[in-house]
Protein backbone atom coordinates (compact mmCIF):
# COMPACT_ATOMS: atom_id res chain seq x y z
CA UNK A 1 0.00 0.00 0.00
CA UNK A 2 0.83 3.40 -0.62
CA UNK A 3 0.76 5.37 2.30
CA UNK A 4 -0.34 9.27 1.56
CA UNK A 5 -0.50 10.47 5.59
CA UNK A 6 1.70 9.51 8.57
CA UNK A 7 -0.17 10.29 11.64
CA UNK A 8 1.48 10.74 14.96
CA UNK A 9 -0.85 10.48 17.93
CA UNK A 10 -0.46 10.02 22.04
CA UNK A 11 -1.48 11.66 25.14
CA UNK A 12 -0.70 14.89 26.41
CA UNK A 13 3.26 15.52 27.54
CA UNK A 14 4.12 12.40 25.39
CA UNK A 15 5.87 14.20 22.78
CA UNK A 16 3.95 13.81 20.14
CA UNK A 17 4.93 17.15 18.90
CA UNK A 18 8.77 16.69 18.46
CA UNK A 19 8.81 13.31 16.91
CA UNK A 20 6.41 14.54 14.21
CA UNK A 21 8.31 17.76 13.42
CA UNK A 22 11.39 15.74 13.04
CA UNK A 23 9.88 13.47 11.43
CA UNK A 24 8.79 16.34 9.19
CA UNK A 25 12.32 17.67 8.61
CA UNK A 26 13.64 14.24 7.54
CA UNK A 27 11.20 13.72 4.84
CA UNK A 28 10.09 17.20 3.32
CA UNK A 29 6.62 16.76 5.77
CA UNK A 30 4.43 19.83 6.62
CA UNK A 31 2.22 18.84 10.01
CA UNK A 32 -1.29 19.26 10.02
CA UNK A 33 -2.55 20.09 13.91
CA UNK A 34 -4.88 17.38 14.87
CA UNK A 35 -5.74 19.16 18.36
CA UNK A 36 -9.22 21.01 18.76
CA UNK A 37 -8.02 23.71 20.74
CA UNK A 38 -5.01 24.74 18.65
CA UNK A 39 -6.79 25.98 16.44
CA UNK A 40 -7.64 29.29 18.48
CA UNK A 41 -5.62 32.45 17.97
CA UNK A 42 -4.36 33.56 21.50
CA UNK A 43 -4.33 30.22 23.28
CA UNK A 44 -0.73 29.41 23.21
CA UNK A 45 0.31 28.49 26.31
CA UNK A 46 -2.88 26.13 27.64
CA UNK A 47 -2.88 24.18 24.22
CA UNK A 48 0.97 23.82 24.02
CA UNK A 49 1.66 25.23 20.57
CA UNK A 50 5.21 25.19 21.06
CA UNK A 51 6.11 26.89 18.07
CA UNK A 52 9.39 26.75 18.83
CA UNK A 53 9.79 23.25 18.25
CA UNK A 54 8.74 23.88 14.79
CA UNK A 55 12.38 25.17 14.25
CA UNK A 56 15.34 21.95 13.43
CA UNK A 57 18.28 23.08 12.61
CA UNK A 58 18.00 26.16 10.86
CA UNK A 59 14.56 24.82 9.32
CA UNK A 60 11.12 26.24 9.64
CA UNK A 61 9.06 23.21 9.47
CA UNK A 62 5.26 24.43 8.16
CA UNK A 63 2.35 24.07 10.12
CA UNK A 64 -1.36 23.57 9.55
CA UNK A 65 -4.80 24.29 11.47
CA UNK A 66 -2.61 26.34 14.00
CA UNK A 67 -4.41 29.92 14.75
CA UNK A 68 -6.79 29.86 11.92
CA UNK A 69 -9.94 30.94 14.44
CA UNK A 70 -10.73 33.56 17.36
CA UNK A 71 -10.96 32.18 20.75
CA UNK A 72 -14.21 32.07 21.54
CA UNK A 73 -15.63 30.88 18.38
CA UNK A 74 -16.46 27.74 17.93
CA UNK A 75 -15.15 25.16 15.94
CA UNK A 76 -16.52 21.45 15.39
CA UNK A 77 -15.27 18.49 13.75
CA UNK A 78 -17.41 18.84 10.52
CA UNK A 79 -15.18 22.10 9.83
CA UNK A 80 -12.28 20.62 11.08
CA UNK A 81 -12.86 18.07 8.28
CA UNK A 82 -13.10 20.54 5.62
CA UNK A 83 -9.79 22.37 7.00
CA UNK A 84 -7.77 19.10 6.94
CA UNK A 85 -9.04 17.81 3.33
CA UNK A 86 -7.67 22.16 2.13
CA UNK A 87 -4.40 21.55 3.60
CA UNK A 88 -4.14 17.93 2.45
CA UNK A 89 -4.69 18.49 -0.67
CA UNK A 90 -2.67 21.84 -0.53
CA UNK A 91 0.64 19.69 0.66
CA UNK A 92 -0.19 16.67 -1.35
CA UNK A 93 -0.23 19.40 -4.03
CA UNK A 94 3.22 20.55 -3.71
CA UNK A 95 5.29 17.17 -3.04
CA UNK A 96 5.49 17.22 0.41
CA UNK A 97 4.35 14.61 2.49
CA UNK A 98 1.34 15.51 5.32
CA UNK A 99 1.66 14.44 8.95
CA UNK A 100 -1.21 14.74 11.04
CA UNK A 101 -0.50 15.04 14.42
CA UNK A 102 -2.55 15.56 17.96
CA UNK A 103 -3.92 14.03 20.83
CA UNK A 104 -7.80 15.01 19.53
CA UNK A 105 -8.98 11.26 19.07
CA UNK A 106 -12.25 12.21 17.84
CA UNK A 107 -10.87 14.93 15.12
CA UNK A 108 -8.35 12.51 14.62
CA UNK A 109 -10.77 9.44 13.98
CA UNK A 110 -12.84 12.07 11.76
CA UNK A 111 -10.39 12.06 9.12
CA UNK A 112 -8.85 8.81 9.38
CA UNK A 113 -12.38 7.10 9.04
CA UNK A 114 -14.36 9.29 7.40
CA UNK A 115 -17.09 10.25 9.67
CA UNK A 116 -19.90 11.21 7.51
CA UNK A 117 -22.75 12.99 10.30
CA UNK A 118 -20.55 15.66 10.92
CA UNK A 119 -22.72 17.62 8.23
CA UNK A 120 -25.36 17.28 10.22
CA UNK A 121 -26.28 20.99 11.94
CA UNK A 122 -25.73 22.40 15.61
CA UNK A 123 -29.25 22.79 17.24
CA UNK A 124 -28.37 25.70 19.58
CA UNK A 125 -31.83 26.37 20.87
CA UNK A 126 -32.61 21.96 21.31
CA UNK A 127 -29.13 22.14 23.35
CA UNK A 128 -29.82 24.66 25.25
CA UNK A 129 -33.10 22.60 26.76
CA UNK A 130 -30.75 19.42 27.30
CA UNK A 131 -28.18 21.30 28.92
CA UNK A 132 -30.98 21.50 31.61
CA UNK A 133 -31.17 17.84 31.93
CA UNK A 134 -29.18 15.51 33.97
CA UNK A 135 -26.80 12.71 32.55
CA UNK A 136 -29.50 10.35 33.62
CA UNK A 137 -32.24 12.36 31.91
CA UNK A 138 -30.08 12.72 28.41
CA UNK A 139 -29.39 8.86 28.68
CA UNK A 140 -33.16 8.09 28.57
CA UNK A 141 -33.69 10.29 25.95
CA UNK A 142 -31.31 8.80 23.70
CA UNK A 143 -32.32 5.28 24.73
CA UNK A 144 -36.12 6.36 23.35
CA UNK A 145 -34.36 7.50 19.67
CA UNK A 146 -33.63 4.66 17.85
CA UNK A 147 -32.18 5.33 14.37
CA UNK A 148 -29.85 3.03 12.11
CA UNK A 149 -26.56 5.12 13.68
CA UNK A 150 -27.76 4.86 17.39
CA UNK A 151 -25.68 1.42 17.77
CA UNK A 152 -22.86 2.98 16.75
CA UNK A 153 -22.94 6.29 18.56
CA UNK A 154 -20.17 7.82 21.18
CA UNK A 155 -22.24 8.63 24.40
CA UNK A 156 -18.69 8.03 26.46
CA UNK A 157 -19.13 11.65 28.28
CA UNK A 158 -21.68 13.89 28.57
CA UNK A 159 -21.03 16.32 25.73
CA UNK A 160 -20.70 13.17 23.01
CA UNK A 161 -23.80 12.16 24.63
CA UNK A 162 -26.00 15.69 23.80
CA UNK A 163 -24.27 15.22 20.50
CA UNK A 164 -25.53 11.54 19.71
CA UNK A 165 -29.25 13.07 20.78
CA UNK A 166 -28.96 15.89 18.51
CA UNK A 167 -27.88 13.76 15.50
CA UNK A 168 -30.71 11.03 16.03
CA UNK A 169 -33.06 13.07 16.11
CA UNK A 170 -32.25 15.27 13.00
CA UNK A 171 -32.20 11.57 11.37
CA UNK A 172 -35.99 11.00 12.37
CA UNK A 173 -37.52 13.95 11.65
CA UNK A 174 -35.01 13.80 8.10
CA UNK A 175 -35.16 10.39 6.92
CA UNK A 176 -34.07 11.31 3.10
CA UNK A 177 -31.46 13.03 4.71
CA UNK A 178 -28.40 12.04 2.14
CA UNK A 179 -25.09 11.68 4.13
CA UNK A 180 -21.84 12.81 1.88
CA UNK A 181 -19.31 10.40 1.39
CA UNK A 182 -15.91 11.37 3.11
CA UNK A 183 -12.23 10.88 1.24
CA UNK A 184 -10.38 8.66 3.60
CA UNK A 185 -6.49 8.99 3.63
CA UNK A 186 -4.31 6.06 2.97
CA UNK A 187 -2.49 6.59 6.87
CA UNK A 188 0.19 5.25 8.51
CA UNK A 189 -0.44 5.51 12.23
CA UNK A 190 1.99 5.94 15.14
CA UNK A 191 1.56 6.24 18.54
CA UNK A 192 3.71 7.82 21.75
CA UNK A 193 2.58 6.65 25.35
CA UNK A 194 5.48 7.13 27.91
CA UNK A 195 4.72 5.21 31.28
CA UNK A 196 2.10 5.78 33.97
CA UNK A 197 4.85 7.36 36.05
CA UNK A 198 6.66 8.99 33.08
CA UNK A 199 3.50 10.82 31.93
CA UNK A 200 2.33 11.71 35.25
CA UNK A 201 5.96 13.76 35.97
CA UNK A 202 6.19 15.22 32.80
CA UNK A 203 2.33 16.80 32.86
CA UNK A 204 3.14 18.21 36.45
CA UNK A 205 5.90 19.74 35.94
CA UNK A 206 4.72 20.90 32.44
CA UNK A 207 1.69 22.17 34.46
CA UNK A 208 4.52 24.59 36.82
CA UNK A 209 6.72 25.46 33.87
CA UNK A 210 3.66 26.73 32.25
CA UNK A 211 2.30 28.77 35.18
CA UNK A 212 5.58 30.34 35.77
CA UNK A 213 5.60 31.38 32.45
CA UNK A 214 2.36 33.45 31.30
CA UNK A 215 0.08 30.90 31.15
CA UNK A 216 -2.07 32.67 33.96
CA UNK A 217 -1.28 36.07 32.09
CA UNK A 218 -2.40 34.58 28.65
CA UNK A 219 -5.98 33.61 29.71
CA UNK A 220 -6.65 37.46 31.57
CA UNK A 221 -5.39 39.13 28.25
CA UNK A 222 -7.92 36.41 26.72
CA UNK A 223 -10.58 37.69 29.06
CA UNK A 224 -9.90 41.50 29.07
CA UNK A 225 -10.31 41.23 25.42
CA UNK A 226 -13.68 40.27 25.49
CA UNK A 227 -13.78 36.54 25.36
CA UNK A 228 -16.37 35.41 27.11
CA UNK A 229 -15.96 33.12 30.49
CA UNK A 230 -18.49 30.78 29.78
CA UNK A 231 -16.35 29.73 26.38
CA UNK A 232 -13.35 29.59 28.22
CA UNK A 233 -14.80 27.52 30.46
CA UNK A 234 -16.21 25.83 27.67
CA UNK A 235 -12.58 24.84 26.26
CA UNK A 236 -11.81 23.20 29.29
CA UNK A 237 -8.80 21.75 31.51
CA UNK A 238 -6.14 25.42 31.71
CA UNK A 239 -8.92 27.56 30.43
CA UNK A 240 -11.69 26.08 32.54
CA UNK A 241 -9.60 26.62 35.80
CA UNK A 242 -7.76 29.59 34.69
CA UNK A 243 -10.53 31.24 34.35
CA UNK A 244 -12.15 30.47 37.50
CA UNK A 245 -9.21 31.41 39.45
CA UNK A 246 -9.38 34.72 37.89
CA UNK A 247 -12.88 35.00 38.86
CA UNK A 248 -12.08 34.31 42.04
CA UNK A 249 -13.79 31.10 42.44
CA UNK A 250 -10.99 29.29 43.24
CA UNK A 251 -7.63 30.14 45.01
CA UNK A 252 -4.62 29.32 43.62
CA UNK A 253 -3.58 26.33 45.27
CA UNK A 254 -6.92 24.85 45.03
CA UNK A 255 -6.89 25.87 41.31
CA UNK A 256 -3.59 24.04 40.72
CA UNK A 257 -3.77 20.69 42.58
CA UNK A 258 -8.11 20.49 40.55
CA UNK A 259 -6.31 21.44 37.25
CA UNK A 260 -2.68 19.13 37.91
CA UNK A 261 -5.29 16.17 38.27
CA UNK A 262 -7.61 17.16 35.55
CA UNK A 263 -4.98 17.32 33.14
CA UNK A 264 -3.86 13.62 34.45
CA UNK A 265 -7.62 12.33 34.34
CA UNK A 266 -7.51 13.25 30.55
CA UNK A 267 -4.55 12.08 29.46
CA UNK A 268 -5.83 8.87 30.43
CA UNK A 269 -9.55 9.53 28.77
CA UNK A 270 -7.00 9.88 25.92
CA UNK A 271 -5.67 6.50 26.35
CA UNK A 272 -8.84 5.19 26.14
CA UNK A 273 -10.45 6.68 22.81
CA UNK A 274 -7.36 5.44 21.19
CA UNK A 275 -7.63 2.52 22.62
CA UNK A 276 -11.28 2.73 21.18
CA UNK A 277 -9.94 3.76 17.62
CA UNK A 278 -7.38 0.36 17.35
CA UNK A 279 -10.92 -1.75 18.34
CA UNK A 280 -12.77 -0.10 15.61
CA UNK A 281 -9.89 -1.62 12.99
CA UNK A 282 -7.66 1.30 12.83
CA UNK A 283 -4.26 -0.20 13.65
CA UNK A 284 -1.62 2.29 15.65
CA UNK A 285 1.85 1.26 15.80
CA UNK A 286 3.09 2.00 19.15
CA UNK A 287 6.32 3.45 19.20
CA UNK A 288 8.61 3.07 22.62
CA UNK A 289 9.21 7.06 23.62
CA UNK A 290 12.20 6.60 25.20
CA UNK A 291 14.12 6.28 22.36
CA UNK A 292 16.29 8.54 20.61
CA UNK A 293 14.93 10.11 17.52
CA UNK A 294 17.26 8.27 15.32
CA UNK A 295 16.05 4.61 16.28
CA UNK A 296 12.36 6.01 16.62
CA UNK A 297 13.65 7.31 12.94
CA UNK A 298 14.34 3.56 11.75
CA UNK A 299 11.35 2.13 13.35
CA UNK A 300 8.85 4.56 11.04
CA UNK A 301 11.09 4.06 7.87
CA UNK A 302 10.61 0.26 8.29
CA UNK A 303 7.10 0.11 8.69
CA UNK A 304 6.67 2.46 5.77
CA UNK A 305 9.04 0.46 3.41
CA UNK A 306 7.48 -3.10 4.40
CA UNK A 307 3.92 -2.47 4.60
Amino acid sequence: MTYNLITILGPTASGKTKLAVQLAAQLQGEIISGDSRQVYRGMDIGTGKDLNEYQVNNQHIPYHLIDIAEAGDSYHIHKFQEDFQLAFDDIRQRNKLPILCGGSGMYLEAVLKGYQLTSIPIDEANRAILESKTTVELRAIFDALQTPYTAQADTSTRKRLLRAIEINRFLMENPDHEIPNKAVPNALIFGLNPDLEVRRERITKRLHERLQNGMIEEVKTLLDAGTPAEKLIFYGLEYKFLTQYLQGELSYDVMVERLNIAIHQFAKRQMTYFRKMEKDGLEIHWLNSELPFDKLFQEIMNKLENQ
